[in-house]
């Protein structure tokens, strides 16, 4: 049984190890589209501090694709948790305005709703202001 265990365990690893390289490349291109900053703070990112966020959460249906991929920092990418690009960039203007500026990647349509809801945050920012 040991051994059927272990010849399982050892077929497995080369999968594991493929599934991490990928995650890794895809963590390298992402650092390197968002022109190595996080799209929410502009906090500048390395290999070590740097975390793939999905704009439109896995869990709100989003896709594990490159044009839902972007990088942020950890603290950031806690603050945004499952939040959907509209609701984030509503409650964070500041964040919708950097996520214009250094998501250079992502599909044109989250752009579109980014900047929708960095207007809208701030138009009503200037009427609770008046």
């Amino acid at each position: 049984m040991r051994l059927t265990a272990s010849a399982g365990a050892s077929s497995l690893r080369p999968q594991v190890a493929a599934q991490v390289a990928a995650k890794q490349a895809m963590r390298r291109a992402a650092l390197r589209d968002c022109g190595q900053r996080c799209v929410y703070c502009a906090a500048r990112l390395d290999h070590r501090t740097a975390t793939l966020d999905h704009v439109v959460p896995l869990a709100r249906g989003g896709a594990h694709d490159p044009g839902n991929l972007v990088t942020a920092c950890g603290p950031c990418n806690r603050l945004k948790c499952d939040m959907l690009p509209f609701d984030f960039f509503a409650r964070h203007p500041w964040a919708g305005s950097n996520f214009v500026r250094y998501a250079r990647s992502v599909h044109r349509a989250l752009k579109r709703g980014a900047r929708r809801a960095v207007s809208l945050a701030f138009a009503r920012a200037d009427l609770m202001a008046a």
